[in-house]
């Protein structure tokens, strides 16, 4: 079965790496809603996908649309 990287599951501590943060600030954000960055529970564990991973990067990137029009003061 190949499956495609984007639908590869990480744990929180990988997941925690690739966004460097912890894994505990993942558990608040979990907890608190604070983000809607999805995840998958299976059982007690949590996983992320990849895929929903650089979702949620390129969602909260800033400047992407930058048309290079604003005047710097």
């Amino acid at each position: 079965m190949n499956v495609d990287q984007s639908d590869r599951l990480l744990t929180a501590s990988q997941a925690g790496e690739f966004l460097g943060v912890s894994e505990q600030t993942l558990a608040i954000w979990r907890c608190n809603k604070r983000y809607d960055l999805k995840y998958v529970k299976i059982g007690r564990k949590v996983r992320y996908r990849f895929r929903d991973l650089m979702m949620f990067v390129e969602s909260r990137t800033v400047g992407a649309e930058s048309t290079g029009s604003e005047e710097t003061s």
